[in-house]
């Protein structure tokens, strides 16, 4: 399915898990510090550097890029490390992220309340994903180097539905599916 940003809900709503997307768009990035500063502005009651509604926030720290290269090497990070700054976003209007590996139970709980849908991109396709993103500028916290927050223009980022807004998890699905870990959950 070809989706393009920012998302709507109607758009929420059509994304199962197990689905597979293109994403056309404006992205942001952030990881873990960029998320932090991101919460103590919402506790603060702040303005956000951008406004986070109906986007996706990819958690990404790229590489320099090289001459002639918009990013560099543009692979997701492990998602379980903004679990703790994630609701509020969603709160603020948050619809999705991008990143890798399972989200907690507060999380997915979130998803379902806010209509969110939470994506996995492909890990060790750093370089290949660098190739989707057609422009890209810092637009807050530059101090941060690779975890500062950059505007992604994308074009065709290939990512998969891991959490939909209906509380569908392909990750547990395969867990149990193909028996790994002999069935047991292993996030949290």
């Amino acid at each position: 399915m070809d989706i393009t940003t920012p998302l709507t809900d109607e758009v929420v709503k059509q994304l199962k898990a197990g689905e597979k997307v293109k994403i056309s768009g404006i992205i942001y990035t952030a990881r873990d510090a960029a998320h932090k500063r991101l919460v103590e502005l919402i506790k603060k009651g702040k303005k956000l550097p951008f406004d986070v509604d109906g986007q996706i926030i990819y958690y990404v720290g790229p590489t320099p890029s090289k001459p002639g290269q918009v990013i560099g090497s543009s692979g997701p990070t492990t998602s379980y490390r903004m679990d703790p700054y994630t609701e509020p976003l969603l709160e603020k209007g948050l619809n999705g992220m991008i990143g890798k590996g399972p989200r907690n139970q507060e999380i997915k709980d979130a998803l379902e309340k806010n209509n969110a849908v939470y994506f996995a991109a492909v890990g060790g396709a750093a370089a290949l994903i660098s190739k989707c993103v057609k422009r890209s500028e810092i637009i807050a916290y530059d101090d941060l180097g690779a975890e500062a927050i950059r505007k992604l223009e994308v074009k065709d980022f290939p990512a998969i539905v891991i959490n939909d807004c209906y509380g569908n998890d392909l990750m547990e699905e395969n867990i149990k599916k193909y028996n790994i870990n002999g069935g047991r959950n292993t996030d949290g």
